[in-house]
């Protein structure tokens, strides 16, 4: 050790071409932490804090002496611990290009291409796309690629982005942005963009986009000075602990001996472990394992394949893809290249990057990790060297995985793969051949998600000699993941198929005695799925020999790759395309133009500032929520865990420190209030009870966790956590009468019409999380005078100003809350984000520092509350044709424990559930207050519940009649004359009701009734995948709400601008910015140019701006730029009789003259207006309608989105852009919650999705791969600003087609399997649950399908 000891150093290495050499480092420090906290680059943003996002995404350069070249590598530094980068150079996306130095090609790409909305990914996003590059641009067997382009593909450029999440833009733009540098690209099916217009050449396309040189890749040259010898054995002490980079493995088992004396040790490649199992507690020592040779071997020979246990999960991919090239016999390059490609499906690319084989292997056998890797390497018979102490072990993986958890001492060191030869020399009679194929059910097909359960399975076959059936000579059957400790071998099963003869039999039986092994631990969630995809996968490996001709040859199994390419899934080489179909308006100009997002550069290069953004001011504190874990129980006491060193923490707030004069609130709004903190009674899991306050995040985040809250429930009534408890408890949120819609028509008379009624019929609507990137934060800093400054990622500054001062007892002049721009809202920062900047200033003015808090993504997930769960019931009553004569429902609406902005959801609802002519319509609406976190907007807040009990209705009945339900949504469609009797004064004139004409229009455009034909066949020929296609139609009310707006012109003749709305990623400033160009060139000064430019939107500053209301509704656009519209009229007319006493001074006046001089005389160059729509026209209608086209996988319940088709009607669009921006985003949006979003609670309340690894938002994978979308331009509407119509939450609605669609797939799939058991009756009583996930998919298809099939299949042999 004290020859160790003489190695202590500093730690070297480089960000952007910047050295740092540090010494004193606390080795649980990770780079994204230090980027963030110790240097100037931002773009580098906590998503979720577990490798899962792609928000934090960092190159990694690290330069190989004896190679004499770099390596460049994608690496979430959320994981990567800062003393892992010794001797590397870290590029951040302002590394790449930024304002100052200009912007990298992708920058621009991204921007031109409108793949930004709230920028928060984009940074992230742009360094995973160069990664790609980088790495295809080095490969020399590649073609040069014409000018502009890199040597990467189309697949892995859109594949570099499949680990990054995005919760706004709906990932088409983005794709399109990484695909433009594809040298194999077609540049006609990249979609809108700014670079060229439609109709123009090829040649002029490729001339316009940003150059792109993959000679010069943008991130400079490899600083010198780490090319110098670094020396390795890395030895650095920060206080209680220290990190050790041990380079033989004498010195590892010196380390590993010290392991017993107490020492709390960390081994570790990459830490990327972290991300699944975090660290509570810090560890005295950190011991990196990349150093140490025998860890980091690749050995190759006739035997197999050594892999050492350090080496990473893409080297291993790489070296297996090369082994699989090799001239090796083809089986086993089948093999080894399937075991790849199945390792290219775990995590992300960036994780992938850094995570090691042995690593997920060790996880797996200790900690019961639910790996792939362990599941498809014991199908191959892999070995494992280990070593204990000085003792070396070889032992096959599957005695390393049943032996008890690998003792401190003991250490994985390498894994071996056999090769695999089958016996084609025997003699000319027998001839046999080794098939091998994994599997993988998990919710998205290009990793980032955990499986439900994955499989691979080795066999070596021969033909029969008596017939022409296959023989199963061996076989090897191993799964994983599906709620066990550990990967298993399906031993009896193996034994029940050797030497047998392949039957429909034999693979019955096989199947119900796999049942019995494949059998999930208690507590498991869908048991019955897991067991169910185990007997799916050994159906789709064998059922292609039986049956089939097969023809076994030296070079493969003729028939049979066949039969599995039919059966087993391929991912298509394009993720997404799609077509753009809209029209620029030329009446207003620059309004009506699809310019670039105001800012997208920025946002790209990762310069946009957002509120954690803003640097600590001097004596900056941070802090953390502690919460109630219990529903509804008292808070005797609160303590910190002492075991844990806390020092730096400097204070537990709560509502004991409420100033004299003050309020206990945590949001104060219309509708009511809320508490800041817990008084004595937690009322629900996620209450605020106390909040710690520390020198760092990091360090408030360990207190609160680690928080020990005393609670008493005796005395107190049990909770209220469902809706039927509610009701029998008469618990409810009293809905003023001004805000409970009004009924329509007589019901009694409507159901007197009815051919037919259905009674009592139910429908269950869930939650939905917001996944705002940009998890709620604030930062608060004292002023003087007792004033408080609160910078807030917040969506209506005016409230959280209000709140706030309430909260401190000042007068609100004293507060002022500052939003420059919110990385995602969605409508959880319309309420939700008041108490986190409530709690901010009241804690900045107790202890009389700046105070910030940036909230973990599990603590976010358990106090967002999200969407509201209901209950639906209902009758309806119907003629024979279909037509609805009435409808009734009765709405228990889960509202949470504070009313929040709840009671306006009733009108919400039935607003958007109204899009049907329902003939009579009534509602009983009872907004329920539960113990769960209150429930808040989250965008199409109501719209989205309406609209679907609509379409589930509509399904009903057709299901009932037994006819199409297309036929019954187009019977329902409103006539403008029933439009009127249910909307009233937001119908508007007849001419701006487009429904009908875009139902139509959609019908040809997507080729509905061809399509629905070619579904029909695909569908009868067909028995392991059925296809559904759906048209479903949306109406969206919205209403105007006053917004005030400030034009500003300086003396140089630019212009600023101040709006109540803030930029949430919608384009606000962007069509702000339009607006202002459009309305002041009424001037008409010589010279102009391009007024744009002159523009500049600033931030929301509630003292500098009041009445600045709330951003949400669709509206606030519209609204804000009719304000500055309002102003910019007041300048013009104050100006113009100035110009024209110039021009006739002058002759001619330009914009800066006219300024200068109006400056000079005094002419007031500032006003602002306060935009009040009139109240007759300030609610109006929005229409579209959507095709979708699925396909479900019947032995998964996978659902491919194959293509949507959107017509929607924007008006006259402000921006087009923007608009499909919108649109395209709000739909992606919907299909999380339709299809995939589950935010489930326990039975305490507590929520069981509390980060990316359970709660499963699209992504570039799971979009439709066909998404085409065309913005119709619907005439003039004068009461509308400038003719213009909302699209922020619309579309939303719209992905509701591809729940029906999925329906009526399964539907298909039912159909078929009542064949099967010789029922003709239609099955039309099934409904499909909300999310549509692959186990509801599958359950409604039958967990016992191939069971089904085989007896029936037996039955008729």
């Amino acid at each position: 050790m004290e020859e160790n000891r003489e190695k202590i150093k500093s730690l070297l290495f480089a960000v952007n071409g910047e050295r740092f050499e540090l010494t004193n480092i606390d080795p649980s420090t990770t780079l994204l932490e230090f980027l963030r906290t110790q240097t100037r680059f931002k773009s580098v943003k906590l998503g979720c804090g577990e490798g899962g996002c792609g928000a934090c995404v960092v190159l990694i350069s690290k330069y190989d002496p004896v190679l004499d070249q770099v390596e460049d590598f994608t690496a979430s530094s959320c994981l990567t611990l800062l003393c892992s980068i010794h001797g590397c150079s870290i590029t951040t996306s302002e590394g790449l290009g930024n304002s100052k130095d200009g912007f990298h090609p992708i920058h621009e790409r991204i921007a031109g291409f409108h793949g930004t909305q709230c920028g928060f990914c984009t940074p992230g996003m742009c360094v995973s796309i160069y990664g790609a590059l980088v790495n295809a641009d080095k490969k020399t067997d590649r073609p040069e690629p014409a000018s502009g382009f890199s040597k990467v593909t189309l697949a892995e450029a859109e594949k570099a982005i499949a680990g990054n999440l995005c919760r706004c833009t709906g990932y088409r733009p983005i794709a399109d942005a990484c695909k433009s540098f594809a040298a194999d690209v077609d540049i006609e099916d990249l979609g809108l963009n700014s670079f060229w217009r439609k109709g123009e050449s090829k040649e002029v396309k490729l001339s316009r986009l940003p150059k792109y040189d993959h000679n010069q890749n943008g991130h400079g040259i490899f600083p010198s000075f780490l090319k110098e010898k670094i020396k390795p054995g890395l030895f650095l002490v920060s206080k209680n602990r220290s990190w050790h980079s041990p380079t033989s493995l004498v010195e590892l088992q010196t380390f590993l001996k010290l392991n017993n004396t107490g020492t709390r040790t960390k081994l570790l490649v990459s830490n990327t472990g972290m991300g699944y199992y975090k660290d509570i507690e810090g560890y005295d020592e950190y011991i990196d394992l990349r150093g140490v040779p025998e860890l980091s071997i690749i050995r190759k020979d006739p035997t197999g394949i050594e892999i050492g246990a350090a080496v990473t999960i893409s080297k291993a991919i790489e070296t297996l893809k090369q082994e699989s090239s090799c001239d090796f016999p083809s089986e086993k390059r089948k093999i080894l290249d399937k075991i790849a490609d199945h390792l290219g499906k775990i995590a992300s690319g960036f994780i992938r990057n850094t995570a090691s084989i042995g690593g997920n292997l060790v996880m797996a056998q200790m900690k019961h990790f639910p790996s792939d890797i362990a599941t498809i390497l014991l199908a191959v018979d892999s070995e494992v060297q280990v070593m204990s102490g000085t003792q070396f072990e070889r032992l096959t993986l599957e005695e390393l995985l049943e032996r008890p958890p690998l003792g401190s001492e003991s250490l994985l060191l390498s894994i071996k793969i056999p090769s695999w030869n089958s016996n084609t020399s025997a003699s000319p009679d027998h001839t046999t051949k080794f098939l091998f194929e994994t599997y993988r059910s998990a919710p998205r097909p290009l990793g980032n998600a955990l499986p439900y359960l994955n499989a691979a399975f080795l066999t070596e076959v021969s033909p029969c000699k008596d017939s022409s059936g296959v023989m199963i000579d061996t076989c090897r059957l191993s799964f994983g993941a599906y709620g066990t400790k550990h990967a298993i071998r399906a031993r009896k099963v193996e034994e029940l198929f050797v030497g047998r003869l392949l039957s429909y039999s034999i693979l019955y039986e096989a199947i119900n005695l796999l049942a019995t092994i494949i059998v999930p631990e208690e507590g498991t969630s869908r048991p019955a799925y897991r067991s169910s995809l185990a007997s799916g996968f050994l159906f789709e490996f064998f059922y292609p020999f039986i049956d089939h001709p097969v023809e076994i040859t030296n070079d493969y199994l003729n028939g049979y790759i066949e039969m599995q390419e039919n059966c087993h899934d391929k991912i298509p080489n394009s993720l997404s395309s799609g077509k753009q179909v809209l029209q620029s308006g030329t009446e207003y100009p620059p309004i009506g133009k699809p310019i670039t997002k105001a800012g997208a550069a920025l946002q790209a290069s990762g310069e946009a500032v957002f509120v954690d953004d803003i640097p600590s001011p001097p004596n900056c504190l941070h802090g953390a929520f502690i919460y109630s874990t219990k529903p509804l129980a008292r808070i005797k006491n609160i303590k910190l865990n002492s075991e844990l060193q806390l020092d730096g923490v400097n204070a537990i707030i709560s509502s004991k420190d409420i100033p004299m004069g003050g309020e206990n609130i945590g949001s104060k709004s219309f509708f009511g209030t809320e508490l800041l903190f817990a008084d004595e009674v937690a009322q629900c899991v996620g209450d605020r009870v106390a909040f710690v306050v520390a020198d760092s995040q990091k360090l408030a985040n360990l207190a609160a966790n680690s928080a020990i809250v005393d609670y008493d429930i005796e005395n107190l009534e049990p909770p209220i956590l469902s809706v039927e408890e509610a009701v029998k408890r008469s618990s409810f949120f009293e809905v003023p009468p001004f805000f409970y819609p009004k009924h329509v028509g007589d019901i009694s008379k409507g159901m007197a019409e009815a051919d037919h009624k259905i009674h009592s019929a139910e429908i269950r609507l869930p939650s939905q999380y917001y996944f705002y990137m940009e998890t709620q934060t604030a930062l608060a800093v004292p002023d003087e005078d007792n004033c408080m400054v609160v910078y807030s990622s917040v969506q209506s500054p005016e409230f959280a100003h209000c709140t706030i001062a309430a909260c401190l007892g000042i007068p609100e002049h004293n507060v002022r809350v500052i939003t420059r721009r919110v990385g995602g809202g969605f409508g959880g920062k319309v309420i939700k984000a008041f108490a986190v900047a409530t709690t901010c200033a009241l804690a900045a003015q107790k202890l009389r520092r700046p105070v910030r808090m940036y909230m973990n993504r599990k603590t976010d997930m358990i106090m967002a509350g999200g969407r509201h769960p209901m209950k639906i019931t209902y009758n309806v009553g119907f003629k024979n044709n279909g037509k609805i004569t009435a409808l009734h429902l009765d709405i228990l609406m889960d509202a949470g424990i504070y009313v929040d902005i709840s009671l306006g959801f009733p009108l919400t609802i039935v607003g958007s559930l109204k899009k049907y002519d329902w003939g009579a319509l009534s509602f009983d609406i009872k907004v329920c207050k539960t113990n769960h976190p209150s429930r808040s907007t989250m965008r199409a807040p109501g719209e989205l519940q309406g609209s679907f009990i609509a379409e589930a209705v509509l399904e009903h009945v057709a299901s009932a009649l037994s006819i199409d339900v297309d036929i019954v949504r187009s019977i329902n469609i409103h006539t403008y004359k029933s439009l009127c009797t249910f909307y009233g004064g937001s119908s508007g004139e007849l001419l701006e009701y487009t429904l009908p004409s875009i139902w139509d229009q959609l019908a040809v455009s997507a080729t509905f009734d061809r399509r629905n034909e070619m579904v029909k066949e695909f569908n009868k020929t067909n028995n392991w995948k059925k296809r559904g296609v759906s048209r479903v139609p949306a109406i969206y009310a919205v209403m105007m709400r006053p917004n005030p707006g400030k034009v500003s012109i300086l003396w140089d003749g630019s212009v600023v601008v101040e709006v109540g709305g803030t930029e949430i990623g919608q384009g606000l400033w962007t069509k702000v910015k339009q607006m202002a160009a459009f309305a002041l060139s009424a001037i008409q000064c010589d010279g102009i140019g391009d007024f744009l430019d002159k523009v500049r939107v600033v931030q929301s500053d509630s003292l500098s701006l009041v009445q600045g209301g709330l951003t949400g509704g669709s509206t606030t656009s519209e609204s804000s730029c009719e304000a500055v519209r309002l102003s910019c009229n007041v300048l013009v007319e104050r100006l113009m009789p100035f110009k024209e006493r110039l021009q006739g001074e002058m002759g001619s006046v330009n914009w800066e003259t006219l300024i200068l001089q109006a400056h000079y005389q005094s002419v007031n160059l500032a006003a602002a207006s306060f935009h009040v729509p009139d109240f007759a026209h300030a609610g109006y209608l929005n229409y579209g309608a959507a095709v979708s086209e699925v396909e479900i996988n019947l032995l998964t319940g996978e659902t491919t989105v194959l293509q949507a088709d959107i017509i929607y009607d924007c008006g006259q669009s402000l921006n087009p852009a923007v608009d499909l921006g919108q649109i395209e985003g709000a739909f992606v949006q919907g299909l999380g919650f339709f299809m995939q979003e589950e935010y489930t609670v326990n039975a305490d309340g507590l929520v069981l999705q509390d980060g990316t690894w359970n709660y499963n938002i699209p992504t570039v994978d799971t979009i439709p791969k066909k998404f085409n979308v065309e913005i119709i331009n619907s005439g003039h509407h004068q009461h509308r600003v400038l003719s213009s119509k909302a699209s922020g939450e619309p579309p939303l609605l719209l992905a509701a087609s591809v729940h029906c669609a999925t329906r009526a797939a399964v539907k298909e799939a039912r159909k078929q399997l009542l064949s099967w058991n010789n029922y003709d009756e239609p099955d039309s009583t099934f409904q499909l649950e909300v999310p549509a996930t692959m186990p509801v998919v599958k359950e409604l298809c039958g967990l016992d399908i191939v069971e089904r099939y085989l007896k029936w299949r037996m039955s008729n042999k």
